[in-house]
């Protein structure tokens, strides 16, 4: 017991009282017979209570609690000492010996009993007391530690600094835990210790039920006192698991912290202060994006409509976030993305020390591992991705469970599969985020509601241009508006005065060096009328006559593609079922936002007019251009003219536009002169003649086109010409003619001239919804030269001549909706080069040729909604080795299931029915 009061150790009164009482006693208990069973029980107490001493003396020392708790004991101690001291000198001899033994014998057992007493009571509620004040230290400190918690979160800029705070703060908290531990030899034997660098927070205490099993022993063992032991005891874990709560939160905060507000360029970008018209369409990308099966999402829409704001949206929503559970990264990917450095980016992001790449593989390899080390689930956000990169998104790709990748782009990649089309917003959003952007109310304002509604209108719920034009009006006065509105209905447009607008929608117009035709394709789109549906078959005449030297469709076809996946402009699709090996586009048509058009004008008239190489012009009423009423050299190769109800045709004739190889004309007018002027655009190669009144109209000066040595392509929509057979009109180079809602049959039927002396060389005639058309006129077959004869949806069309079989070199035949139609003549077995055969929702057909097998070269036959084809098919059929395609309804299906056996790659294709009536004017 020496060494216990040795070295300094424990140096305190308490500590030192004991020892020198214990020694004592254990040096006489020996000597002294007399006292001996006294003197055995005062060594066995103070034995028992020795380790204990050591504790108090070691923990008052270490948290300078005041002596005189155990000042009483201590002076007992040393009366004590002195009464051993005593009892060891007694003598039996002398005369007062057994008064003395007598008196000694109960000091002792007093002394032995207020030991005890003080062990089992007063030190009890000592370290009772003592814990409760170290728990209270606690509780204060854990207080502090929220308290700066919730000055971080309010004050984000020193966000960090204050974290600092609250983790040293934290630090002092657990320490005095610690404390608390070791004082608290009743109530807890231990806990676990603190990790000194609390920016991780709380290390596990997993000891702490043992500790609580031996406080709760120990308790037992005391009288009522163990109630309040056991009280203290349950506050100590409760405030225990309530530090832990919060520090757990610190280091969420900690990490959440360092992600969204650190240098890191990989955070989800704070959202704007106003948004309008996005909720349902956040709810649809949730939905799409948390399928089982989406790893891409690729959202798509024109530039300025929201896209990047949406995944923002996407990036803050709780729901998101709680699937997540923080691993969100978002990477701005723009024009010119450098792969290594967005691969450092996130690494940076995540904490991890940024790697130095070697090459962009490696760079990939290196994510792949910080993917898999994050965990899942993860969510990548690629924003602003261009057309040009989109094999970037392939690099990103990885097979993880629950990793998945959101892209924002101008372009709908095509190739994967998950795409969501951002629209413009709806009206009654476009016109809140606009009197916001204005700072007024709707229906409050001086302004009238009539102004407000044209603008509106006028931006067609194009976010950027709502705001900014909102914007320039905001605090102007009422003429200003009015003055903005009249512009407009003048024919001024929004980028005269709106630069940021303009600018914007340019950067929709940055094409890669082998895509910059996509440009010239994009301005030729200005050529057709506002709000007006543009026949896909025009385009793809001007197009293949303007700007591809092989002049074959199909490259004006993929670039449409294109130009619609860049939501450049809209393809509308009306028939759903596949026409696999065959580009049919007769009945598409392509829509374009009003303020695309107004940029494809606006780039096309930077120039003075004769340096212009496409020459836009809208007239009202007869009010020529100034520049149009003195002679006027055009060096443009694409004009388009036109004109309203109040046009009488009346042209000024001072123009010469030899270099035009593009003419547009647009009226709506009954009656409608071609211009004398057009006779000497030699170069001319297509024309494109549409009505856009309600009613056909009559066109004159056809007679014109004979001095046009170049015309190829011609299409005329909604107008009649009762002469234009009966007029000898000479185009030799013509190959393409397209009829569509014409007013015909009476023409076709009073011909008197040999019309294909006229057009020697016509290798295409489309003839579509012209419903006076009862019977195919018998010198439509003499153009021996003949490929392709497309008769579609004439529906009083109720037979074909059999001089059909004629056009030996006709390789396509569609007859599509022409609901009258009864029968194919057999000689059409004559048509061996004939590869495409179209009868779909012919409804009067009730049977097929009988020798249609001699159809040797037949790849496709579409026979769809034949309701009244039921019968066998031809055994012939099965002479028809080059088949591949059958496109029919469920029960058409039927016909083939017994010639199936012949056929090793014929493909039957059931198509769903499809009422489309997307092909109506908007007129």
């Amino acid at each position: 017991m020496a060494d216990l009061a040795s070295g300094g150790v424990v140096g305190a009164a308490f500590g030192e009282g004991f020892a020198i009482l214990h020694d004592t006693v254990k040096h006489v208990v020996g000597q002294i017979i007399m006292f001996k069973s006294e003197l055995k029980r005062l060594e066995s107490t103070l034995d028992g209570v020795a380790p204990m001493v050591r504790e108090i003396e070691e923990l008052s020392q270490a948290l300078n609690f005041p002596v005189k708790e155990t000042q009483s004991l201590v002076e007992q101690m040393k009366k004590g000492k002195e009464l051993v001291l005593k009892c060891s000198k007694i003598k039996r001899r002398n005369w007062n010996y057994c008064v003395k033994a007598y008196s000694y014998s109960n000091k002792l057992s007093k002394l032995n009993k207020a030991i005890e007493k003080f062990c089992q009571v007063n030190l009890i509620v000592q370290n009772t007391r003592n814990g409760l004040e170290t728990l209270t230290l606690v509780s204060q400190n854990t207080k502090i530690g929220l308290k700066t918690l919730t000055e971080v979160n309010q004050n984000t800029g020193i966000g960090l600094d204050t974290l600092a705070e609250v983790n040293h703060n934290t630090t002092i908290g657990l320490e005095t835990l610690a404390e608390v531990n070791h004082n608290t030899r009743i109530g807890l034997e231990t806990l676990a210790e603190l990790n000194q660098n609390t920016t991780i927070g709380l290390e596990t205490l997993a000891d702490v039920n043992y500790t609580t099993r031996v406080g709760l022993e120990t308790l037992a063992e005391v009288n009522h006192n163990t109630r309040i032991g056991l009280e203290t005891l349950t506050e100590v874990n409760e405030n225990k698991r309530a530090l832990n709560l919060v520090l757990k939160h610190v280091e969420s905060q900690n990490s959440n912290m360092k992600k969204k507000y650190g240098t890191s360029s990989c955070a989800v970008p704070k959202l704007r202060d106003y948004i309008v018209g996005f909720d349902l369409h956040l709810k649809e990308l949730k939905r799409g994006l948390l399928k089982e099966e989406v790893s891409v999402l690729i959202v798509t829409a024109l530039g300025g409509c929201g896209k990047t704001t949406l995944v923002k949206m996407l990036g803050w929503d709780e729901e998101i976030i709680d699937i997540y559970m923080g691993n969100i990264f978002f990477v701005n990917v723009s024009k010119t993305p450098n792969l290594k450095v967005i691969v450092q980016n996130l690494f940076s992001y995540n904490g991890d020390e940024c790697p130095e790449f070697q090459s962009d593989e490696d760079a990939i390899n290196q994510l792949e591992q910080l993917l898999y080390q994050i965990g899942q689930p993860i969510l990548l956000i690629l924003d602003d991705v261009w057309p040009e990169s989109e094999s970037l998104i392939d690099k990103f790709k990885c097979n993880i469970p629950n990793y998945k990748i959101v892209v924002t782009s101008r372009k709908a990649f095509s190739r994967f599969k998950f795409r969501f089309q951002l629209n413009p917003l709806a009206h009654e959003d476009a016109m809140r985020l606009f009197c916001h952007s204005a700072s007024m109310q709707v229906g409050s304002s001086y302004i009238l509601e009539e102004d407000m509604e044209k603008i509106v209108r006028y931006c067609g719920g194009l976010p950027i241009a709502l705001e900014v034009i909102g914007g320039s009006l905001c605090g102007q006065p009422v003429e200003v508006w009015q003055s903005k509105v009249m512009g407009w209905s003048e024919g001024h447009s929004i980028f005269d005065s709106d630069n940021e607008v303009l600018a914007r929608l340019q950067k929709c117009l940055d094409f890669s060096a082998d895509k910059i035709i996509l440009k010239e394709y994009f301005m030729d789109l200005g050529s057709f009328p506002e709000d007006q549906r543009i026949p896909a078959t025009a385009l793809i005449d001007v197009w293949t006559e303007l700007h591809e030297s092989s002049k074959n469709d199909v490259h004006a076809i993929a670039n449409l593609h294109e130009l619609n996946s860049r939501n450049l402009a809209s393809l509308v699709m009306k028939r759903k079922d596949a026409e696999e090996g065959s580009y049919y586009y007769n009945e598409e048509f392509v829509t374009q936002h009003d303020l695309l058009r107004e940029l494809a004008i606006q780039l096309s008239s930077q120039k003075p007019i004769i340096e212009r190489t496409r020459l836009i012009v809208d007239i009202r009423e007869n009010n020529l251009p100034d520049w149009w009423m003195k002679p006027q050299l055009i060096n443009a190769r694409l004009l388009s003219i036109s004109t309203d109800e109040q046009f009488s045709s009346s042209w000024c004739n001072n123009i010469q536009a030899p270099e035009v190889e593009a003419l547009i004309l647009n009226f709506r007018t009954r009656n409608y002169t071609l211009p004398e002027f057009v006779k000497n655009m030699v170069k001319l190669k297509v024309m494109i003649v549409t009505n856009y009144g309600f009613f056909p109209a009559e066109l004159s000066n056809f007679q014109l086109l004979s001095s046009l040595p170049n015309l190829k392509r011609i299409r005329l929509e909604k107008v009649s010409f009762s002469s234009l057979c009966n007029t000898l009109v000479q185009l030799r180079s013509l190959k393409k003619i397209s009829l569509f809602m014409c007013n015909i049959g009476q023409t076709f039927g009073n011909s008197t001239i040999q019309v294909s002396d006229s057009f020697p060389n016509l290798m295409e005639i489309n003839i579509d919804y012209c419903n006076d058309l009862v019977e195919l006129p018998t010198w439509l077959c003499e153009f021996l030269h003949l490929k392709k004869l497309n008769i579609t949806n004439c529906h009083k069309l109720s037979e074909l001549p059999e001089e059909i079989g004629k056009l030996v070199n006709l390789e396509e035949l569609r007859l599509r909706s022409c609901t009258e139609l009864s029968e194919l003549p057999e000689s059409t077995r004559s048509l061996h080069k004939l590869r495409i055969l179209d009868i779909s929702d012919c409804l009067s057909i009730i049977k097929l040729p009988k020798h249609i097998g001699e159809l040797h070269k037949l790849k496709e036959l579409h026979m769809k909604e034949c309701l009244r084809l039921r019968k066998q098919l031809p055994s012939s059929i099965i002479d028809l080795k080059q088949l591949r395609l059958v496109v029919c309804d469920e029960e058409r299906a039927k016909l083939w299931e017994p010639f199936e056996e012949f056929f090793s790659n014929l493909k039957v294709m059931k198509a769903k029915k499809d009422i489309n009536l997307n092909w109506l004017s908007k007129s």
